[in-house]
């Protein structure tokens, strides 16, 4: 059951990042992978922590361009993992955040607003992402009645 589900549970994309992953930790790249990442990891930390002496939450874009269309960049793992860049650092720093739909772009696919907020106050960041959506931005028709 478990060899099923890994092969069938996960697309390309999740198995390749699992690799990525599980080559970085290997023998040989601990040390040039892993503790520099957690050096860098303490930095991203650092400057958040500075921010959230004045802000209740850093708002960014979701990712640098408006949503694809499912299934549209599958060819291209670069584009894949480049729509990740802005939601990277709060993860790396383990802050809540949260993405939000605040608009559509000129095709009527979704713009997403990420909010990142201090670390255990998700109470606040939920209340923000609230304000944040427009209250009549619909859900898009793949996903209505879900």
């Amino acid at each position: 059951m478990y060899e099923k589900t890994r092969a069938e549970g996960f697309g390309a994309e999740v198995k390749r990042r699992i690799m990525l992953g599980t080559y970085a930790l290997s023998a040989g790249y601990y040390d040039a992978y892993y503790l520099r990442a957690q050096k860098v990891r303490a930095l991203i930390r650092r400057d958040f922590d500075q921010a959230f002496a004045t802000v209740d939450a850093v708002l960014s874009p979701t990712s640098p361009t408006t949503a694809f269309k499912l299934g549209e960049k599958l060819d291209d793992p670069l584009a894949m993992y480049l729509n990740d860049v802005y939601t990277v650092p709060a993860n790396l720093a383990g802050l809540p955040g949260i993405s939000v739909p605040c608009g559509f772009d000129s095709r009527k696919l979704p713009i997403g607003l990420q909010l990142i907020g201090r670390p255990f106050d998700e109470e606040t960041l939920l209340r923000i992402a609230r304000a944040a959506e427009p209250s009549d931005c619909p859900l898009p028709p793949v996903l209505e009645g879900r």
